[in-house]
């Protein structure tokens, strides 16, 4: 039996169309919608230029008029310091108009925060969203914890409760998990068979066993990953220790939350591409890439009506699928995200967490870790601390294991090996989930003086 398609098509089909009904049987064509993309960026660029004091400037001067998509690429980039220089430059709307603002912090100390606005308008169509786009994995009279940030009227939460419930699924927010134990109880209490989480929090519910070293039955049947860098070493366990399927999503505050989601077939996000244009550009040079190169995304909204983004730089690494999808959708593929987080330790060695994730992962103790830079004895010499937080007693031979996962990253293997790299352990034996602020990204802690991170830091997403 062949895998239905993506439940994003049919609604993109009928938003295209403006046939809300879904009568009109005709088949979605690439053409139809780059014909309607095309159009909604002029719309949005006479928008911004009417509206917006930033764009004003921005394009100032310039011949912002376009024929085709291809012409986008002359248009100037908005950057992720544009945002925190002035948000209220980028309105395009009254103030009174606003319904919610998404505070961003910087990773760093003292950086500007991002400031999103968003009209209630704006937050319909991620309700829209989620409301058709969880339909890929869950039916109407599924019940769904959201392990998600929910408590406030507008937050992705409440968002993704509002979409399910338009679905005909109950959505139930739990909000962050901090006591994996009482989360496990409230899903057998309320018959739940679908989650949506961040990924090393509902590692530690897989993870968890009970005083009797038992763990908890549960009948799991979808799980949705998000906010974070999914690492195939927790899909794998899921899935194995579930039995269910893992979803993967992709989506930032500054798309409206959601960006793509992945079908039955996973290989690759399908886009929500009549609200969003995605293009993919060479980090160095700005220009377009060719289908299938790796770059940067980069993104335009087409429809939100506070705060356009017209080619927003995100920083994340991804590349276009060529070929046809297992779902036979029309919709065009991205690969899976590659983490954005990168901390060199010579002009071109550089880690990620996402590096550290696949590796310590796939160690069943581990349920979380912390990884810290510092400078080390001697000017080329950096210290790697790395503070690994375990579901049971420490052991040498869980130190050795550690040691030997973190050594089959090649970056780390060759700095220890060449001596410019310490690797130090610390363990923390507890089930508890370490108390978190928010669903912010997990990044190295880089507290080197002379050696900074590349890269901005991206914001939250749900």
């Amino acid at each position: 039996m062949g895998i239905k398609t993506t439940s994003l098509e049919p609604w993109i089909k009928r938003k295209i169309s403006g046939d809300s009904s879904g009568e009109n049987s005709g088949v979605l064509t690439r053409k139809q919608i780059e014909d309607y993309q095309l159009g909604k960026l002029q719309e949005t660029l006479e928008w911004v230029s009417s509206n917006s004091r930033f764009y004003q400037r921005l394009y100032s001067g310039l011949d912002c008029k376009i024929s085709t998509l291809q012409d986008v690429s002359k248009l100037p980039f908005t950057t992720s310091e544009d945002v925190k220089e002035d948000p209220l430059d980028f309105l395009c709307v009254s103030q009174n108009d606003i319904n919610r603002i998404v505070t961003l912090q910087s990773s760093g100390t003292t950086g500007k925060p991002k400031r999103l606005f968003f009209t209630e308008a704006d937050q319909e169509l991620t309700i829209d969203f989620f409301h058709h786009g969880m339909l890929t994995l869950v039916k109407p009279g599924d019940r769904v914890l959201i392990l998600l940030p929910g408590e406030i009227r507008g937050s992705v939460g409440d968002l993704l409760r509002l979409g399910l419930e338009r679905a005909g699924v109950t959505g139930i927010v739990h909000g962050l998990v901090t006591n994996p134990e009482l989360t496990l109880e409230q899903i057998k209490r309320e018959n739940i068979n679908g989650l949506v989480g961040i990924p090393t929090q509902v590692l530690s519910l897989a993870r968890f066993k009970d005083s009797k070293g038992s763990s908890p039955s549960l009948t799991i049947k979808s799980v949705l990953l998000s906010t974070d860098y999914v690492p195939l070493a927790i899909v794998k366990e899921l899935k194995e220790l579930w039995g269910c399927q893992v979803f993967n999503h992709y989506g930032m505050t500054e798309m409206g939350l959601g960006g793509g989601l992945e079908c039955e077939g996973f290989c690759g996000y399908h886009l929500r591409e009549a609200d969003l244009y995605i293009e993919i550009i060479d980090p160095s040079s700005g220009l377009p890439v060719t289908d299938g190169q790796l770059g940067e995304i980069v993104l335009t909204t087409l429809t939100r009506s506070a705060m356009p983004l017209i080619r927003y730089r995100t920083g994340d690494l991804s590349r276009f699928i060529s070929g046809p999808c297992a779902c036979h959708t029309v919709l065009k593929r991205l690969e899976l995200i590659k983490s954005r987080d990168r901390v060199y330790l010579t002009q071109t060695a550089y880690l990620s967490m996402a590096d550290f994730d696949e590796v310590l992962f796939d160690l069943d103790k581990v349920l979380n870790f912390e990884v810290t830079l510092t400078e080390g004895g001697s000017e080329k010499e950096s210290h790697l601390h790395l503070a690994v937080q375990l579901k049971d007693s420490v052991s040498l031979e869980t130190e050795r294991r550690v040691l030997q996962a973190v050594d089959k990253i090649p970056v780390v293997l060759a700095a220890r090996q060449n001596g410019s790299l310490k690797v130090f352990l610390n363990f923390v034996s507890s089930p508890e989930i370490i108390s978190r602020k928010g669903p912010a990204k997990r990044q190295i802690r880089d507290k080197r003086g002379s050696v900074k991170s590349v890269g901005r830091a991206r914001g939250q997403t749900g």
